[in-house]
């Protein structure tokens, strides 16, 4: 598996582990609906959790929140959208971006939550 796969399954993992320790339930990793996909399902109370993992080695290009794009953040409307209604959940959704950075000198990870909002 190539080096960046591993890193990008490393900053999920610990994504999930920063979840689960403030009380999150995970529901989901790497759920599919066609070609999308989304990193993390989880949910807080009365909210499903939609959650972006965007990690790198270095912040020199940008934070890794800002690989985000408008794009993408479509692509986790619709799956979010059909995830909901194939589980026919009642919730309030919020999307969520963790940007995690992993290299030799340590790691750093920021969640920004609600870090859009969607147009349904």
């Amino acid at each position: 598996m190539a080096d960046h796969n591993d890193l990008g399954i490393q900053g999920e993992d610990l994504a999930t582990l920063h979840l689960a320790k403030l009380g999150y339930s995970i529901l989901e990793r790497n759920w599919r609906f066609g070609k999308e996909e989304i990193d993390i399902i989880a949910r807080i109370g009365q909210e499903l959790v939609i959650v972006e993992v965007k990690t790198r080695n270095s912040d020199f290009f940008g934070e890794p929140h800002e690989f985000v794009t408008k794009s993408k953040q479509n692509h986790m409307i619709k799956a979010a959208h059909a995830y909901v209604e194939k589980k026919d959940l009642d919730l309030e959704v919020r999307f969520d971006i963790i940007g995690i950075i992993i290299n030799k000198a340590g790691q750093k990870l920021d969640h920004m939550e609600g870090a859009f909002q969607p147009r349904w």
